[in-house]
């Protein structure tokens, strides 16, 4: 146990490295690397979790799409961020205000492992429900391996389970959002040509 923890002390200092030199960089490519390179110590995180689902979904949509999308919109906008003058009291006041929301919604949260939360109650009982053991090992024949069968029309077992009732919804709405993000910039910047009429930036 003492090597995960390890682990998960040097991922999450990477993430906070990797934090703090995005916000302190002004070239917006190297920024946008770096925000991949952040997505995949994520990834790695959820991999050291045993939640390989979540981490592929990481890889795929922070260190993949997002990256592609934030790239082509460099390649319109330029490369390097303008300097902006002004206070940014009010961007840290509605974050600060945000946190404390988020903080304060989880006092409610049951404690973690209680076997009385709705989710062990009403929702694990179905999964388990629908969940079933695997048939005796066929023996081998014409020196094929010897293969482990399931019951058709069944969940195999309890992560798979899972995975169909909620993650496949999940990932059917991370799919719609990267859509929509992908076409919202597309709209965006449809018809801007850098030094043109229309580059504000």
């Amino acid at each position: 146990m003492t090597e995960f923890l390890v682990l998960d002390g040097i991922l999450l200092l990477l993430l906070v490295v990797t934090s703090l030199t995005v916000l302190r960089l002004t070239d917006l490519l190297s920024a946008t690397i770096l925000l991949a390179l952040y997505s995949l110590l994520m990834a790695l995180v959820w991999l050291n979790l045993d939640a390989v689902d979540v981490a592929f979904t990481e890889a795929a949509v922070g260190g993949g799409i997002s990256t592609i999308l934030l790239i082509g919109v460099i390649v319109v906008v330029g490369s390097e961020e303008k300097k902006r003058q002004g206070s940014h009291a009010l961007p840290l006041l509605i974050v600060t205000l945000t946190t404390a929301a988020l903080i304060y919604g989880t006092l409610d949260m049951p404690p973690f492992g209680d076997p009385n939360t709705p989710a062990q109650t009403h929702v694990r009982p179905e999964y388990v429900a629908q969940t079933v053991e695997k048939t005796a090992t066929k023996p081998a024949t014409n020196g094929a391996p010897p293969k482990e069968n399931y019951f058709h029309g069944h969940v195999p077992n309890l992560v798979t389970s899972v995975i169909v009732n909620y993650r496949a919804y999940d990932t059917l709405f991370e799919v719609a959002v990267i859509f929509t993000a992908g076409m919202g910039l597309i709209l965006l910047l449809r018809g801007r040509r850098p030094g043109g009429a229309g580059d504000h930036r």
